[in-house]
C-alpha cells in the first residue's frame, strides 16, 4: 500500500507564534496535496515537527523514524523540509518511492539553521535508491534557494528539475 509523507517548511517564530493548532504544521499548499493524494489511495501525512523556527535535525529525524518508509513511501519536502529529506536520504541508505523536493533550502550560508544542516553530506547516489526525484523550483525565488537548487543538481546524477518563473517560494 503506498503512503505519503509531507514535510513542511521552517516558518519565522512570529509566523509560527500566529497560527493556531493544526494550521501551524499544515499551512500553504501541503493539506491540499495530502488530500489529492488521499483521492488516490495514497495514505498520506503531514506530521508535526518540533520547533519549526529552530529545525533541528536530530529532533526531526526522530519524528519521521516513527513512519513507515519503504519503496512504496512518496515523500514531499518544502524548502528546508526538501533540504531535510536530502540529509535524511543521504545518511539512510533506505529505498524510497518518489521524492519531490519544493523549493528545497540546505541553509547554504550556514546562518539560519545550524542544527539542521552544519555537517550535511549530500550522497550523489541518493537518487538511485528512489523511484524518481524531482526538484520544483521558481526562478523568482530567494537567492538561498537558488543556490540549493545548483548545489542538489550539480551532486546529484539522475535529479530532474522542473524550474517556474513566477512561483516564488
Amino acid at each position: 500500500m503506498k503512503n505519503a509523507i509531507i514535510i513542511h517548511g521552517m516558518p519565522s517564530k512570529e509566523e509560527f507564534e500566529q497560527l493556531q493548532g493544526a494550521q501551524r504544521h499544515t499551512g500553504h499548499w501541503q493539506p491540499w496535496l495530502k488530500n489529492e493524494l488521499e483521492k488516490q489511495g495514497i495514505t498520506a501525512v503531514i506530521p508535526e515537527f518540533p520547533v519549526p523556527y529552530e529545525p533541528d535535525y536530530k529532533a526531526w529525524s526522530e519524528v519521521l523514524n516513527q513512519y513507515p518508509i519503504s519503496e512504496n513511501t512518496i515523500l514531499v519536502g518544502h524548502s528546508c523540509g526538501g533540504g531535510f529529506l536530502i540529509r535524511w536520504l543521504s545518511e539512510n541508505k533506505v529505498r524510497v518511492g518518489k521524492v519531490a523536493l519544493v523549493a528545497p533550502w540546505t541553509d547554504p550560508n550556514n546562518k539560519f539553521a545550524p542544527k539542521m544542516f552544519a555537517g550535511m553530506e549530500i550522497d550523489p547516489s541518493l537518487v538511485e535508491r528512489t523511484d524518481g526525484t524531482k526538484l520544483f523550483i521558481s526562478l523568482d525565488d530567494d537567492i538561498e534557494i537558488q543556490e540549493t537548487a545548483k548545489q542538489l543538481n550539480e551532486s546529484l546524477s539522475d535529479l530532474r528539475v522542473q524550474e517556474f518563473t513566477d512561483k516564488g517560494h
